[in-house]
């Protein structure tokens, strides 16, 4: 009986101080694998978030990086770094900067983002300094259309389709021979556009590429434009009857001009003098800073003040044409410049004499005065016979997008951006209009 008491208590024993190593090795193991874990995590830390930031108003790229954590001597030797590859003084106010740094804290990389398309990239060097290089950021463009409906501006409908302002701005200087975006869209008007849509890895928007097509419906009366070439492969707009939309002049001093607050005249009363005169312009009345552009292509003849006319400009144009624009706030031409049309060249001001903000602005041929708002804008070339075939494709493969067909429907699938300014399709069967 004793011995069985016996067995049964070292059985007991044995038990315990198994249990006991047991529990010790399992105790080891997970303080080795926890040493193991810290020594991993000491060797390769996780990432600490991506800074992100954007360059302030009249702010260096320095100072934007010290902003952001950087002492003053890295973001000096970054700076250093970039300016050998990238001019510094071309950093925009808005545009995004983001720095990486591992979980250690240690700087890895600084990205600036010079456009929708290149990423300025500066790091660390082994002996203390810095490199940089520009890359181009990884996109794909495809064809994609937009469409909206008129109830106040353009802006605001485009907005509500979801786009940008650029969109805006660049239909109306589509448009911009036939059309006046501030008097003549009216409620209900409607806009489809042809385009590029350029897309990030990532998927969020890159900007846009070129506008392939475009039609603004104004009271029932369309308006088209295919972008084709002419014969020295100039790239430019054209009705799908083949007339070019661009013209000598534009159909406004101001990219959205606002009421003319007075026509030209023979005999006006000056609110100011007192007296019946000639009023040899148009008043267009917009809030001082509205930029101003040159109506067409020409050379600055004067920019400075003119006694009542305020600060004025003068441009000389083709065919004996010279335009002016009076009272402006601020002037960014020089006598001598050769400006392009469509180029902003001031800003709407009150000096002179002026009761109030606004740009009288003129236009004389051969020395002549004449009324803007009468006088015929000669075109340019239409498409010629030669290139019609050409242009025939063109018009094939984008009016039925502009019909609101899908681009499935309209054959051309979920299409790449074209490498040139049409793709192939099949050929048409249109022919060249009899007027050409």
């Amino acid at each position: 009986m004793i011995a069985v008491v016996l067995a049964a208590g070292v059985a007991v024993a044995a038990a315990i101080f198994h249990k006991r190593s047991t529990d010790a090795a399992i105790q080891r193991e997970e303080q080795l694998l926890q040493a193991e874990a810290v020594q991993e995590l000491q060797a390769d830390p996780p990432e600490a978030p991506v800074t992100e930031t954007k360059v302030g108003h009249s702010e260096n790229l320095a100072a934007a990086l010290e902003r952001v954590g950087l002492s003053a001597d890295d973001a000096a030797g970054a700076a250093v770094a970039a300016q050998r590859v990238f001019n510094l003084r071309q950093v925009r106010a808005g545009n995004s900067i983001r720095v990486n740094r591992s979980g250690a804290g240690e700087l890895r990389e600084i990205g600036y983002q010079i456009d929708p398309e290149r990423m300025l990239k500066i790091a660390p060097t082994d002996d203390g300094g810095f490199s940089a290089e520009v890359k181009a950021i990884p996109s794909k463009t495809e064809v994609a259309t937009v469409s909206g409906r008129i109830s106040d501006s353009l802006f605001n409908a485009v907005a509500q389709a979801g786009e940008s302002p650029e969109l805006a701005m660049r239909l109306a200087q589509i448009f911009g021979y036939d059309l006046d975006f501030y008097n003549d869209p009216r409620k209900g008007d409607t806009f489809r556009v042809v385009l590029e849509k350029k897309k990030y890895a990532d998927g969020k928007s890159a900007g846009y590429g070129k506008i392939l097509a475009a039609e603004y419906n104004n009271g029932g009366k369309k308006y088209q434009a295919l972008l084709f070439h002419d014969e020295t492969g100039h790239p430019g707009y054209y009705s799908a009857d083949g007339k070019s939309l661009q013209k000598t002049f534009l159909r406004s001093p101001l990219k959205f001009t606002a009421t003319i607050t007075s026509h030209f005249s023979k005999s006006r009363y000056h609110p100011i003098l007192k007296l019946f005169r000639p009023h040899m312009g148009t008043d267009f009345g917009a809030p001082v800073g509205t930029p101003v552009q040159t109506i067409g292509s020409g050379r600055v003849e004067f920019a400075g003040r003119k006694g009542g006319e305020g600060n004025i400009i003068q441009i000389a144009h083709s065919d004996g044409y010279e335009t002016m624009y009076l009272h402006l706030s601020r002037i960014f031409v020089h006598q001598g410049e050769r400006v392009e049309i469509g180029k902003t060249i001031g800003l709407v001001g009150s000096t002179g004499l002026s009761t109030g903000p606004h740009l009288d602005f003129r236009i004389l041929q051969r020395g002549q005065y004449k009324n803007f708002e009468k006088l015929g804008l000669p075109p340019s070339d239409p498409i010629s016979k030669t290139q019609w075939p050409e242009f025939a494709l063109v018009r094939q493969q984008w009016l039925p997008l502009l019909e609101g067909r899908e681009l499935t429907e309209a054959g051309v699938g979920s299409l790449a951006a074209p490498a040139g300014l049409s793709a192939p399709v099949p050929a048409a069967s249109a022919a060249v209009p009899s007027s050409r």
